[in-house]
């Protein structure tokens, strides 16, 4: 059984990927897909996959209306926490019904307190583990204020307790960094590095060209790419404060293209400061803020010239590293954390203070004047999208699992 109670970002992504695998090699079993009925009206191209190929050994399964419409949705921690323990009741409630002997859950974060808390799952469980941060001291050396180190603590504490559940099979860890810090956890050898999926596809020329037409950008001026949710928390303000120290011939040379779904109150907050910035500066800024399909996806990255990724303290991943290394463009990065390791490691473009509009503003200059230079290693883009392949994600994941279970 999958479980994933989440439609946007990766989540329908992920699935996809293994759908495709277990067609694909013909996996023995039976795999239930467990998702929240908007799921399916929103990612019908994803549901149609088992139409195209049927096979019965695969199913979505969609919890009741009910169910999904009691999920507290809030920014409170307290009511979030709520919300986890009824996400874990319902995984174990739909394992009993469909009779699972193993559940992968697709956001395991999430499901740690009530394990820690000695809650007992039906079957065997695993999870994609997607954001540890007690080694980020490592990675990004800081000095840390008291409540880093209560909250690493905290953190390694509550891991160290979930890894003795017997009932815990495996832990598929996106940040291949935190393994080697888990050599003095008990049963350390639970967790083990994930590839952070995605598939390559050949875009045409044409496509970008008709992409460009369509939203009005001249074919000789840069183009500065934010993708994905549109929220504070991708680093758009500070952004655009950044862009608001630039120069007037600066601002001239490029179009900022913000593209992905965003809440009307951050529309609303966005819409504003761009406003405010055309007026002081000569800038073209482009805001579409919908859903993208997933076969658009690539084109934009083509399209783009940098694509920028401020994140804001952001823990974990970002498939906008991998769309970007896999459309051969350089990042401006959050010099924080996982991203920031792993822009530096692979040589995927620049990492900046993202907190500091003047460290932002330095690195949109520095594109801007060395344009002609190469920023990033395209062979290192490419090396790092190889290792993380659509293909290998899954086969890493089934192979565990279907070795446990034989």
């Amino acid at each position: 059984m999958l479980f994933d109670l989440s439609i946007y970002g990766h989540h329908p992504t992920y699935i996809r990927y293994l759908i495709n695998y277990w067609q694909e090699n013909e996996l023995s079993g039976s795999l239930d897909i467990v998702v929240i009925p908007k799921f399916l009206e929103v990612h019908g191209e994803v549901v149609e996959l088992l139409e195209k190929k049927p096979n019965f050994s695969i199913k979505f399964v969609s919890i009741s209306l009910a169910e999904a419409a009691n999920l507290n949705f809030t920014k409170s921690s307290f009511k979030r926490n709520i919300r986890y323990f009824q996400e874990w009741a319902i995984l174990c409630k739909y394992a009993r019904l469909l009779s699972a002997t193993h559940c992968l859950a697709m956001y395991f974060d999430t499901y740690q307190l009530p394990l820690f808390l000695g809650s007992k799952p039906p079957c065997q469980v695993s999870g994609i583990y997607f954001k540890p941060t007690f080694h980020y001291q490592y990675l990004t050396p800081t000095s840390s204020n008291w409540k880093q180190k209560l909250q690493e603590f905290r953190e390694k504490f509550i891991l160290a307790n979930i890894l003795k559940n017997l009932q815990l099979s495996t832990l598929f860890s996106l940040d291949n960094y935190v393994i080697k810090y888990l050599d003095r956890f008990p049963n350390a050898a639970k967790v083990i590095p994930l590839p952070d999926p995605i598939a390559t596809t050949q875009v045409k020329v044409t496509s970008v060209d008709n992409l460009r037409e369509r939203l009005g950008i001249d074919p000789n001026i840069q183009i500065f790419l934010v993708f994905g949710a549109l929220t504070p928390r991708k680093g758009i303000s500070e952004l655009l404060e950044a862009i608001s120290l630039l120069s007037e011939e600066l601002c001239d040379r490029f179009c900022l293209l913000l593209v992905g779904e965003a809440s009307l109150e951050n529309q609303t907050q966005f819409l504003s400061q761009i406003a405010n910035l055309q007026q002081q500066k000569p800038i073209q800024i482009i805001s579409h803020f919908e859903f993208v399909g997933e076969s658009e996806v690539p084109i934009y990255f083509q399209l783009a010239d940098l694509v920028l990724a401020p994140y804001q303290r952001h823990v974990g991943m970002s498939g906008i590293l991998l769309l970007a290394a896999a459309a051969g463009k350089p990042v401006l990065s959050s010099d924080y954390g996982l991203m920031g390791q792993v822009v530096r490691e692979y040589q995927l473009g620049m990492v900046v203070d993202a907190g500091n509009p003047e460290a932002i503003a330095q690195g949109l200059t520095k594109f801007l004047l060395h344009s002609g230079d190469v920023i990033g290693d395209r062979s290192q883009m490419s090396a790092f999208v190889a290792a993380n392949s659509a293909e290998r994600f899954a086969e890493v994941i089934f192979h565990r699992i279907l070795s446990h279970e034989s």
